[in-house]
């Protein structure tokens, strides 16, 4: 009713009204009429849809009778925010500091980073993913020092308080707006089983104009935001206003509907929680304390009660029923389970912003309140209450990804700051919620582990395939998760909360043993799955990242507990999982999986605890047995690693290779493969060496292979297999002795280990070396291990190569390569073989090293590895030496020396390197506990082992006699045997010699490892019992149970050895160099074992035997008496041919090898060398045209060679020759500008690029100026075109028949492969080069150039001359080929070669674009033909002079010279212009050379004059006589026309000088020179000249009044005659460039250098301007006149065509009068220095056709337009814009920034390519796409190198990776 009236009024009276009676002290009625008149304008039950109506109610109400936007700018006054917090969605420009920063997720925008100061910090810019808010002003996030200049002030204190009534209103209206959204939300939902296609969008979209102004509010500053906290949290108005009135029936509809939409939301569903029953305890909101917790789930329970007492294992309930884990008594909220309970308006938006999935516009309102402190933690509670729900949207949510941005976009905001964070975790459990949602999470996706024993395995994992794992869905979590963990307070409670950490250790496990990989033995495997990657990425991201996360807290000695309570916990998981996947303590054969997080958990808090917080290692280490079963699975993926290189896993597919990379991976191999290696050290340096080393062995199936026969049998291994597995073996062994990552290295070390190898594997880039240098992978962190920074260790290791250009074009980048004495002392064969991906980066490494030796002068041929001295272990882990010096290494070690040197099959030089390693190793890592000192050894230790002890310095010179081994009986040993027995038969056996060989029976050594590892294992079991040690012989295990039909049945032989490890050393010394005594007794002097460090394998052994000598004094006798022995050494026992075959198999390979690299090497520097040949010598027909003698009268013709057919001959007629040429068009020219600076890009908006001064716009201005006034014949004549769009010729220099050129071109068009170029379109590569090409220019038969008696120097007369040029232009008109000379002369009517000359001109039209060709009045006239034909000419020309630098100072070597086809061009032009004649009345000659006779009565009234002499274009008058005269033309002739033409130059030289002056200089000049008219010779003086060209030019109607005054002050200079004389030299200067130029061309003759001063007179001598050449000083342009008729008289005569123009302006004929030839060199536009500029200005430019920022914004560098790339608001016709762009900008070739990516495309014609980047960053590097965001400078050179590319149209012959653009950019 009273609504009904209010609703009448206008809404400005209303709203002022209602304000009023709100202010009164009794405001009821205000208060009663306000509310009716809200539920009128905001009933949602008006329709479906909101109403904008209501809207607009709102925001007059709110102002209470002011403007809206009046009222917006009023609040804005009181903001008192401190923060910025401006929010920021997806592929937003944002910037992180790290030096600023104290979270590293900090960021900042654009704008506040551009207003503070962070010169030399450590920042980057980078598109935001999720979206993000700006941190500036927040100094929890960041440094205040970073603050911007507008948030480092307080602002809050100094602005006013708010008045009271200002936001009354707002407060009144604004609970019933948001309940109306909510109202809506409430409304629009439907839950998705209800509706199949519930379509939540249109929804919101209803709502957007709501939203947005919610979302404009908060922008209105703190104020605002204030009053909408209060509302938003009110619990009291959320009562009122939620549940409705009773009356209204919509309302109560309405709630119910959020009810039934809450019944859902808690992780475990009403019904579930009943059917419970006594397990899941009765949670109520009153029963805080008794909690319980029930999880939906497959499998496995542990039950937890609270944890002071041992947690007794529960036994494993059978798969299927519920798991329930039951949280500790202390777990305060049971709701994480429950249903959500809401309190205030703020938890309901909450709730919806959920439900409908995150909608943008709410996510922004949200945040966009987060400044507002009190807000920020009620919502950062009301988010951590909503957190399980939230989770459980997600994993139903079918657009995971943006919903994990969204999620990710909020949370980063609430948990980067450690003060919330921490305060959630103590009120709302949000560690607890996390963690227990996790574990919700991946229960839905278990499955049955089958390692071991598949069939009771009672272990779960998480199955990889799994959606949930496969895209990543538990992302936000665990990055929330990761993100809280790095806030010290919180890690800290999670490390004393012993029931979290149970769980998390219970999540672990699910991951333990996933992925697990079953060797394929039959078939190939029909499907390879991928899920590898994911279970990679889970591993990394939900296992190791916490454990990093948790680590960086544990580097003190106050943290010791965790370390303690973390590893306790590891070991109980671990011992619980080996029971559940049923292992003893063989792994079952054939399985591997790379995911062990729980062992490496393990490993990493134990090297934390020793190397940080100072434990004594054995107090954190299990008993000897679970140390075995703890070392099983790590060994096993150790030596599946060296099964898969060996290609034993071959039928697994490529994904098998796959996963063994990624364990190696610099992201993942310091949480995978460096845990591992160290828990295996841990293992080795505490179980029996004896039983580690038999492990090894067994575990890499070489265990046959370790045996002195010379054949044995290998259960396991296929032959080919087992080298490569023994090498891996004895690789592993070095590793795991040699690497101290974990045993004691400084973090400084390795840092720089790391960088080393992976510098010498290659040389990288900055930010590659980043890349590959594993970090400490928690990526919050951020940080690279160690104290010394990156960049000083790089510099200290490596040195910068900056970027260089390679003749090919490919640009390099800045690259870091090791310093020398890293090569020298630092390189580490063991470390790079640890850490390549690829095994070719171990050779790339020694391929390097050995370069490095070669040039250091070191030549060693082939060296070996170098072996490093390492630092010393860390006490904890001594017990690893005994590893070197135990008796089963020993024995394997002498095994392989023997077999090595009896030349047994599949050892190699690798097998030898690494045992010689281990030797030396051993002999550098001495166990203490040994008397070093040897006894001489007791006899009855030899019975039953083959060294007396266990110090390998002493086992080094033990003789070993026997050795009893087991064979086949077709082993050559059983043979030898038998020979043996015949040859004793025959002689009566005497009984002391069978004794003698029995007591060698009863001392022979048997061994095997097999059984030693057994005895070794009982003996640990069973310690108590000695027994049971005794009864297990080692002997028991030789014999074994052949299967029938079996291979040779075994025999045990004894073989007699009689050698010691170091005899054996020597002897292979002398194998290796091949000579008899290569150690004589004198080498052991003088050795010094520092001098061995780098080498082949000689230097190796030498090495240690003087490392053996110097430590022993034994071992150095023994040494002696070895050398001292040097008999010529028993030549090794031939083998079975078998092996010798196999070993030469070996040798032969190898030869082959060296061959084949000895060849590559010759092709490679034979084609360099014709490269080379090719790119820069003269074409060889060039050649030939320029050794031409000029004495001969008449000279053979040129020979020219087909590059198809290889023939060489002369072009003829009938089978043409031609030129491989790329015609293309190119607007080059038309860029030129008057002035040397290049133009700037603009990166403001006042800076601005004006076209109008460029060359092209020049020429095209004085055409059309022409045009209007002049005959339109006449006009076309008078200039040339082609300045844009004109056509250029180059061509490579090979020729070949036009014949052969078809067939090529119609093979290459049947071929299918997919070339880079459109055969249809004519285009092709030289057959010979390569080059790109698309036409081919026929060579003229006869001879190469005019020369003999055409060069003969002149006698005639000028006159004389000119007569005859103008009689031979008077014979043009027989040329034309009419239809009479058909019938007559039918060869000359068609030939081959004409048609081709035709088709080329055909071409040459085709390769621009029509518009470029038509300037005449009626398109397609011969004028116009004629016009385009020799303006051909002239760009070539001119072009040339551009690529000589502008001038020919340089002389004849250029490299446009070699490009350049001229002679050829002008041929083929010549004969195409035959067919226009000139008239001969119009003839330009005739007015040149004579004085006319009047023609003005011929003049119609519509006939237009000619254009005068004066305004004509000089060169394009020298062309056009040329080209239209009979070719050969005699020099004499062509000297004749330069001759005339030049005096029409300097006259107009003198013409446009005159206008330039002064009245007072004009009349003082024509003065003089009047006076020195009657001179002899006055017609070579310039004084006389131009006084005549002024006196007579003054008759003409105010030619000099036209201009005012002031424009001549600009010279204030007097002109002296001096800088007159410079003036006109410079103005005749283009004139004499051009026509030497064409002289050189046409006539051979050469270009002598000069310097600069000296050009005019060094050019005007060439062209025999003057009689002869003067000294450059004098040298006056005058002189060089030559009149052939009265010079005042032809002046007169020119003047008067001027001052005859009654018709034309004054002003147009002075502008056509004064045209300046001079131009400079094109340019591409001048960039700024620092990328950031153009980026900042254009980014965000939105474009100008159809006004939206493009997505992928260019800009031209020739014109600064800005563009967009791929943008279809552009298109027109279907072609994009940049492709449109570059037709009009440069005629088809286009040069564009993407400002996007910081990359330069060129386009050319159909094709484009990425050209490569001219902005690098400080390492010189670039950064494609912007992905780094690190500041980017102007690299000049690689600018100037574009630069040059696109001056010099060498874009499609250097750049190599051309793709059609099929219009689309």
């Amino acid at each position: 009713m009273m609504a009904a009236l209010l609703l009448r009024r206008d809404k400005r009276t209303t709203a002022a009204h209602l304000k009023a009676d709100l202010q009164r002290a009794d405001n009821s009625s205000g208060l009663r009429q306000l509310r009716e008149l809200l539920d009128t304008v905001l009933d949602p039950e008006r329709g479906s849809d909101p109403d904008p109506e209501g809207l607009d109610w709102c925001k007059w109400l709110l102002a209470g009778g002011d403007a809206f936007d009046e009222f917006c700018r009023t609040v804005r006054s009181y903001d008192n925010a401190t923060l910025c917090g401006l929010v920021w969605t997806a592929n937003f420009v944002a910037y992180r500091c790290r030096t600023c920063g104290i979270s590293p997720c900090m960021s900042l925008c654009a704008e506040c980073f551009n207003n503070s100061d962070h010169t030399g910090h450590d920042f980057n810019m980078f598109r935001s993913q999720a979206g993000g808010a700006c941190d500036c002003g927040d100094g929890n996030v960041m440094k205040e020092s970073g603050f911007c200049s507008r948030h480092r002030l307080k602002t809050g204190e100094n602005v006013p308080s708010v008045p009271w009534d200002l936001l009354l209103m707002s407060e009144m209206v604004l609970p019933r707006f948001i309940i109306t959204i909510i109202q809506y939300l409430r409304d629009g939902y439907t839950e998705p089983e209800s509706a199949a296609d519930r379509d939540l969008q249109k929804v919101l979209q209803q709502l957007e104009p709501h939203i947005s102004f919610l979302e404009e509010l908060t922008k209105m500053g703190g104020a605002m935001r204030t009053v909408l906290t209060k509302i938003l949290t009110n619990q009291q108005t959320f009562k009122e206003l939620s549940m409705g009135q009773e009356e209204n029936v919509f309302a109560k509809r309405n709630y119910e509907k959020y009810l039934s939409a809450l019944k859902s939301s808690g992780l475990v569903s009403v019904e579930e929680k009943g059917a419970g029953g006594a397990g899941a305890g009765t949670a109520t909101d009153t029963s805080a304390g008794a909690g319980a917790l029930s999880l939906l789930g497959a499998t496995a329970a542990a039950s937890l009660e609270d944890s002071s007492k041992e947690e007794d294992q529960d036994g494993l309930q059978g798969v299927g029923q519920r798991k329930r884990v039951k949280l500790s008594s202390s777990t305060k909220d049971p709701s994480i389970m429950d249903t959500l309970k809401h309190k205030c308006f703020l938890e309901e938006l909450l709730f919806w912003t959920i439900k409908y999935e995150f909608p943008q516009k709410m996510v922004t309102f949200l945040l966009n309140m987060l400044p507002d402190q009190d807000y920020k933690i009620t919502f950062t509670k009301t988010f951590v209450q909503h957190y399980a729900f939230i989770m459980k949207t997600l994993m139903k949510s079918h657009e995971s990804d943006t919903m994990s941005n969204r999620i990710v976009h909020i949370s980063v905001q609430l948990f980067s700051n450690e003060e919330l964070a921490r305060h959630v975790t103590e009120e709302c459990h949000l560690l607890d919620i996390m963690v227990t949602v996790l574990l919700y999470m991946m229960e839905s996706c278990l499955i049955k582990s089958e390692l071991q024993d598949e069939e009771n395995n009672r272990h779960v994992v998480v199955n990889c395939g799994e959606a949930l794992l496969k895209n990543n869905t538990y992302w936000p979590l665990v990055s929330d998760f990761i993100n809280i963990l790095s806030h010290q307070s919180v890690a800290k409670r999670f490390l004393e909360d012993r029931s979290l950490l149970l769980l998390w250790m219970s999540f672990v496990s699910y991951f333990q043993g996933m992925n697990l990989n079953k060797r394929e033995l039959n078939e190939h495997v029909e499907f390879e799955s991928q899920t590898y990657y994911a279970a990679f990425a889970a591993e990394l991201e939900a296992c190791a990242q916490p454990m990093w996360g948790l680590l960086t807290h544990c580097k003190v000695k106050e943290t010791q507990d965790y370390t303690k309570t973390v590893v306790r916990y590891c070991l109980e998981t671990l011992q619980m999982w080996f029971d559940a996947i049923g292992f003893v303590d063989e792994p079952s054969l054939n399985q591997l999986t790379f995911h062990l997080p729980l062992h490496r958990y393990y490993a990493m808090f134990l090297s934390k605890g020793v190397k940080c917080q100072g434990l004594d290692l054995d107090s954190l280490l299990p008993d000897q047995e679970m140390l075995m079963k703890i070392m099983v699975h790590p060994l096993q993926i150790q030596a599946s690693l060296s099964e898969i290189h060996s290609n034993m896993w071959v039928r697994n597919g490529l994904q098998i290779k796959g996963q063994a990379m990624t364990y190696v991976q610099s992201h993942f191999c310091n949480s995978m493969i460096d845990p591992d290696i160290y828990l295996l050290q841990v293992c080795a340096s505490r179980l029996d060496p004896d039983y580690f080393i038999s492990s090894v062995f067994e575990r890499f199936k070489v265990v046959d292979l370790l045996t002195m026969a010379s054949q044995h049998q290998n259960a396991v291994l296929d032959s080919e297999q087992e080298r490569p597995m023994l090498e891996g073996a004895l690789t592993f062994l070095v590793i795991l002795s040699s690497l101290r990552i974990h045993l004691g290295m400084s973090d400084d070390e390795i840092l720089r280990a790391e960088m080393v190898s992976q510098l010498c594997m290659n040389d990288r880039t900055h930010s590659s070396l980043l890349d590959l240098i594993p970090e400490n992978p928690n990526p919050k962190s951020g940080v690279v291990p160690g104290s010394c920074s990156f960049e000083e260790m790089l510099s200290a290791v490596a040195d910068f190569k900056a970027p260089v250009f390679e003749p090919g074009g490919s640009m390099q980048q800045g690259m870091y390569t090791p310093k020398a004495e890293v090569w020298e002392k630092e390189f580490d064969p063991i470390m790079v073989i640890l850490r390549t991906v690829y095994r070719r980066d171990v050779q790339s490494a020694m391929d390097r090293y050995t370069a490095f030796l070669k040039q250091s002068g070191v030549n060693t041929g082939n060296p070996w590895p170098p072996y490093k001295e390492r630092t010393p272990l860390h006490p904890c882990y001594r017990g690893l030496a005994r590893l070197l010096h135990c008796k089963t290494l020993h024995i394997v070690i002498f095994t392989l020396l023997y077999k090595i040197w009896m030349d047994h099959q599949n050892m190699s030089e690798h097998v030898l390197c690494m045992v010689l390693y281990l030797i030396e190793l051993g002999l550098d890592n001495q166990v203490q506990d040994d008397k070093v000192e040897e006894e001489p050894c007791i006899e009855e230790h030899c019975h039953d082992s083959w060294f007396p002890g266990t110090s390998l310095l002493s086992n080094l010179h033990h003789v070993i006699n026997f050795v009893r081994v087991r064979v086949p009986e077709t082993a050559p040993e059983v043979e030898r045997k038998r020979e043996r027995e015949r040859e004793r038969e025959t002689p009566p056996s005497t009984s002391s010699e069978s004794a003698g060989f029995g007591q060698n029976l009863r001392e022979a050594q048997v061994f095997s490892l097999v059984a030693e590892r057994r005895r070794k294992f009982q003996e640990i079991i069973n310690r108590s019992n000695h027994e049971a040690s005794q009864a297990v012989r080692p002997k028991s295990s030789s014999s074994r149970w052949l299967p029938p039909g079996s291979p040779p049945q075994l025999v045990t032989e004894i073989l007699e050895i009689r050698e010691s490890m170091l005899s054996l050393l020597v002897k292979l010394h002398q194998k290796l160099s091949a000579k008899q005594n290569s150690l004589s007794l004198s080498w052991l002097a003088e050795v010094d074992p520092a001098h061995h460090a780098h080498g082949d394998g000689l230097t190796a052994i030498e090495r240690i035997l003087a490392k053996a000598a110097a430590r022993s004094r034994h071992s150095k006798r023994c040494l002696q008496e070895i050398c001292g022995k040097v008999c010529p050494p028993v030549p090794p026992k031939k083998n079975s041919p078998g092996d010798k075959k196999s070993m030469d198999k070996e040798e032969r390979r190898q030869r082959a090898r060296e061959r084949q690299q000895k060849l590559l090497a010759e092709f490679a520097s034979r084609q360099k060398s014709f490269m080379e040949t090719a790119m820069d010598v003269e074409s060889p027909e060039a050649d030939a045209v320029m050794d031409v003698g000029s004495t001969e009268p008449l000279e053979s013709e040129v020979l020219y060679d087909c590059v198809i057919c290889g023939q060489s001959g002369p072009s003829t007629e009938d089978r043409p020759t031609g030129l491989v040429v790329l015609l293309q068009a190119s607007s080059v020219l038309g860029h030129r500008c008057r002035s040397d600076t290049p133009k700037r890009l603009p990166t403001t908006d006042e800076e601005h690029i004006y076209p109008e001064d460029t060359c092209g716009a020049t020429n095209d201005v004085r055409l059309s100026l022409m045009q209007r006034y002049f005959k339109d014949s006449s006009c076309l004549q008078s200039v040339s075109v082609g300045w844009d769009g004109g056509v250029y010729v180059q061509t490579c220099g090979h020729t070949l028949h036009i014949d052969c050129h078809k067939s090529y071109m119609e093979s290459l068009r049947n071929d299918q492969v997919l070339q880079g170029f459109s055969v249809d379109k004519g285009e092709f590569t030289c057959p010979l080069c390569r080059q790109f090409a698309n036409s081919v220019l026929p060579c003229r038969p006869g001879r190469g150039m005019e020369t003999g008696a055409w060069h003969t120097p002149s006698t005639k007369s000028l006159s004389t001359l000119v007569k005859e040029v103008e009689d031979l232009q008077e014979q043009l008109g027989i040329f034309p080929v009419s239809a009479s000379v058909k019938q007559r002369d039918p060869i000359l009517a068609e030939s081959n070669l004409s048609k081709e000359m035709e088709s080329v001109i055909k071409d040459i039209k085709n390769t621009t674009q029509k518009k470029y060709m038509d300037y005449g009045k009626n398109p397609g006239s011969p004028d116009n033909d004629f016009l385009f034909m020799y303006s051909v000419a002239r760009t070539n020309l001119e072009l040339e002079l551009v690529h000589r630098g502008g001038d020919l100072c340089s002389g004849g070597a250029s490299a446009a010279a070699k490009r350049s086809c001229l002679n050829q061009l002008f041929h083929v032009l010549a004969m195409h212009m035959r067919l226009y004649s000139i008239d001969s009345a119009y003839n330009p000659w005739t007015r040149l050379t004579q004085t006319t006779h009047s023609r003005e009565p011929e003049f119609c009234d519509d006939e237009r004059p000619e254009v005068p002499m004066l305004f004509r274009d000089v060169p394009s008058l020298l062309i056009i006589f040329i080209l239209t005269m009979p070719q050969p033309l005699r020099k004499e002739h062509f000297t004749c026309v330069v001759k005339v033409l030049y005096s029409l130059q300097f006259t107009q030289a003198l013409a446009a000088l005159s206008i330039r002056f002064s009245r007072e200089e004009r009349l003082s000049w024509s003065n003089t020179g009047a006076a020195k008219k009657n001179m002899p010779n006055s017609d070579k003086s310039w004084e006389s000249l131009l006084g005549h060209v002024i006196s007579e030019l003054t008759k003409a109607k105010d030619v000099y009044d036209t201009n005012s005054e002031e424009a001549f002050v600009l010279s204030s200079s007097v002109w002296s005659p001096q800088s007159i004389e410079f003036t006109l030299q410079q103005f005749c200067l283009p004139f004499l460039r051009l026509s030497c130029l064409l002289q050189h061309h046409l006539y051979g003759d050469s270009l002598p250098g000069c310097l600069v001063e000296e050009e005019f007179s060094l050019l005007t001598g060439c062209l025999s301007l003057t009689g002869s050449v003067q000294s450059s000083g004098s040298m006056s342009s005058a002189a060089c006149l030559d009149w052939n008729f009265n010079a005042f008289d032809l002046i007169n005569q020119w003047c008067s065509e001027v001052v005859a123009l009654s018709s034309t302006p004054s002003q147009q004929s002075v502008s056509l009068l004064v045209q300046d030839p001079q131009w400079a060199a094109p340019r591409l536009l001048h960039l700024p220095d620092n990328y950031n500029t153009i980026f900042q200005f254009y980014h965000r430019k939105s474009c100008t056709s159809c006004g939206k920022t493009p997505k992928d914004p260019a800009l031209c560098l020739v014109c600064g337009a800005f563009v967009c790339l791929k943008g279809h608001c552009c298109k027109q016709q279907g072609v994009c814009e940049c492709v449109l762009h570059s037709q009009h900008c440069g005629a088809a070739t286009g040069i564009f920034l993407l400002v996007n990516a910081s990359v330069i495309i060129i386009i050319r014609g159909h094709r484009f390519c990425l050209w490569g980047s001219v902005y690098l960053d400080a390492h010189g590097e670039e950064d494609r796409d912007l992905r780094r965001g690190k500041p980017l400078y102007l690299c000049e050179e690689r600018y100037r190198v574009l630069e040059q590319q696109w001056v010099s149209h060498t874009f499609d012959h250097i750049n190599k990776r051309w793709g059609p653009h099929y219009n689309g950019l």
